[in-house]
């Protein structure tokens, strides 16, 4: 644009009008940017909530979404400006490969948090083992998994671990069966020790009738001979159904 034809331009502001005029369409191009980015975010936390995305998981993607668009709008504006953005892109391009080696791990902590938070193999309140601990998921973060064990223990541990790995949730089917290991005295009847162990299992607290406990024979011991009981329990008693059995 000309601006040498316009008189209500002070003459000594001619030379800069182009520049001024950049600087005030990038002004423009930013507070739009900002605008259209709270949509967007909007936006992608409302459809996150619709799927019931953990909200860790929503919060980290919508500002992710918002934190995007508003880098476009600032490129761009820097563009309308004069500036050359190549090498700036390539700048933060580098930069961002030299931090991602240097933060190899916690990237790779932070990836199976996001596997985690959407594929959901557990939620909070879950009995889980893995890592080689096993307990009540208490809380599930970005780059780490709190677990609350039996032993009144928080164990906390980074999500490459959690995924890394075979990871059994007890609270996915309604029921989970438990185990008693019972040695009785040589010169016992095995009948009537069958019988007498799965008369006890069937009036234990909590042990659910269907399935109905069993018992079976192990063999001979040292000195006892030895049975197993199984019984089944609901998975949030069960805990406290093998304490009773």
């Amino acid at each position: 644009m000309n601006f040498d034809n316009l008189t209500f331009i002070p003459d000594v502001l001619k030379p800069w009008m182009p520049l001024i005029v950049g600087v005030v369409i990038a002004l423009v191009i930013i507070i739009l940017g900002f605008i259209v980015a709270g949509w967007v975010a909007s936006g992608v936390a409302s459809v996150l909530r619709k799927r019931k995305v953990d909200s860790s998981l929503v919060g980290f993607l919508s500002s992710l979404a918002r934190w995007l668009v508003v880098a476009a709008a600032i490129i761009t504006a820097l563009e309308r400006v004069g500036l050359q953005t190549t090498s700036l892109v390539a700048l933060l391009g580098s930069a961002g490969i030299a931090i991602g080696l240097a933060l190899q791990g916690n990237l790779s902590h932070f990836a199976s948090g996001v596997m985690v938070l959407l594929f959901r193999p557990f939620k909070v309140g879950d009995y889980i083992a893995c890592a080689g601990y096993e307990g009540f998921v208490k809380d599930i973060g970005l780059f780490t998994t709190t677990l609350h064990t039996v032993d009144n223990e928080l164990v906390i541990i980074a999500n490459g671990g959690v995924t890394g790995g075979p990871l059994v949730n007890y609270s996915t089917n309604g029921s989970r069966r438990a185990h008693v290991d019972v040695g009785v005295d040589y010169g016992s009847k095995v009948p009537q020790v069958l019988e007498v162990l799965r008369s006890a299992a069937k009036r234990c607290d909590l042990v659910l009738q269907d399935p109905a406990p069993d018992v079976a024979f192990v063999g001979l011991g040292a000195s006892s001979i030895d049975f197993k009981v199984f019984a089944w329990a609901k998975s949030p008693e069960w805990l406290a159904m093998k304490h009773n059995l």
